[in-house]
């Protein structure tokens, strides 16, 4: 199998840990363990004198039922046992697409986007058609276009919301028609929801799982629970037929998940509302400081991000992207995503979850950058 290279987890593979600030991270600030512990209300002595006594077996095939019950609880009327353990959302998309997509099947998949749901069925043999997520649209799809590019022969359709790399959310009412498309074809959603779960003001966010029964939602403890160190991610769906099946294909790539992975997420999902807090406070705190810089730099422009932690700002420079990325690490120490790593040229992906101190500076220095240039 001939696959595209996947050019963000390249770009971040090669130049992360050259970073003094590191605007690249799409994670809200990482928890240490023991910071985790003591968002939970957990002596940290006597719970590390438990977890010393794991057995480090296999754990739960399909994940704990502290776990799964955990993830169930971040959506509306979802059992369980329709809850499907990975090793991070990466494994989600992955397990998704290989389970459910054949060669010559057609889909639809947003542009920009996590490249998985793209260079993935392009690699098996499907017919791929983009649909391209405009700046005056708020990024947001283009339901007369999608209605244009499915029929009969469509097998899914792959949405990422809230999305990596604009930071915009698909309000409800675009989501039911999305599924009002899908469903006259019979073709499943798969909405990439891992950066799911904190909105600006705090109400509880649609899933594509709560209004579409052929839905499939990805999410993760990466991005939103502020711990992508333990690899635990899952799918979540109402169809029977697609979970049977991927559980059965899961046998050749997975078997289970990490039993410690599971533990300490199971935990955090029990305090789900403690670290959400924690993490809002983060997300509004730096979404401030990002908007009011883009407003005093005059070289820059964007549509402000309403939902997950990235925001991609356009320069007023000819450089390519990568280039310019490239050049601004080397003189001053920030990096940034290049836009061209989501097919989109002149911007660049800023991840501005991270410690406002490192945000501040880094975007002044990339200012600095741009008018000295």
């Amino acid at each position: 199998m001939k696959i595209k290279t996947f050019k963000v987890e390249q770009w971040m593979g090669e130049f992360e840990n050259d970073a003094v600030y590191n605007l690249g991270e799409t994670c809200i600030d990482s928890l240490t363990v023991k910071e985790l512990l003591a968002l939970c209300g957990k002596n940290v002595p006597e719970y590390m004198a438990q977890l010393a006594e794991l057995r480090l077996t296999y754990s739960h095939i399909f994940g704990s039922p502290e776990f799964t019950a955990g993830v169930a609880g971040l959506y509306e009327n979802v059992l369980p046992e329709q809850v499907l353990p990975t090793h991070g959302a990466v494994g989600a998309n992955h397990q998704v697409i290989m389970t459910l997509i054949e060669p010559q099947d057609n889909m639809v998949s947003v542009m920009p986007t996590y490249q998985q749901h793209y260079s993935i069925p392009e690699s098996v043999g499907a017919e791929v058609q983009i649909l391209q997520l405009r700046k005056e649209n708020d990024y947001l799809p283009d339901l007369d276009e999608l209605r244009s590019l499915v029929d009969k022969n469509t097998k899914m359709i792959t949405i990422n919301n809230p999305n990596n790399p604009t930071g915009s959310w698909i309000p409800e009412e675009c989501l039911r028609e999305i599924a009002q498309i899908a469903e006259k074809v019979g073709a499943y959603v798969l909405s990439d929801e891992v950066y799911r779960g904190i909105s600006e003001d705090g109400s509880y966010m649609k899933s594509i799982v709560d209004l579409y029964e052929k839905g499939l939602s990805v999410g993760s403890m990466s991005k939103a629970f502020s711990l992508a160190g333990l690899r635990m991610g899952w799918v979540v769906t109402r169809d029977k037929e697609a979970m049977e099946r991927m559980r059965e294909r899961r046998d050749y790539d997975t078997i289970s998940c990490g039993v410690i992975d599971d533990w300490l997420a199971a935990l955090a999902l029990a305090n789900k509302e403690k670290i959400f807090e924690r993490n809002r406070k983060i997300l509004l705190q730096n979404r401030q400081i990002l908007d009011q810089w883009v407003r005093e730099t005059p070289e820059v422009s964007y549509v402000r991000p309403v939902a997950g932690t990235t925001a991609l700002v356009y320069y007023d420079k000819d450089t390519p992207s990568y280039d310019l990325c490239v050049d601004l690490l080397r003189e001053k120490g920030v990096l940034f995503t290049p836009g061209s790593c989501f097919e989109m040229e002149g911007a660049v992906r800023i991840g501005y979850a991270f410690d406002s101190k490192t945000l501040k500076e880094g975007l002044d220095r990339f200012a600095a950058y741009l008018r000295q240039k």
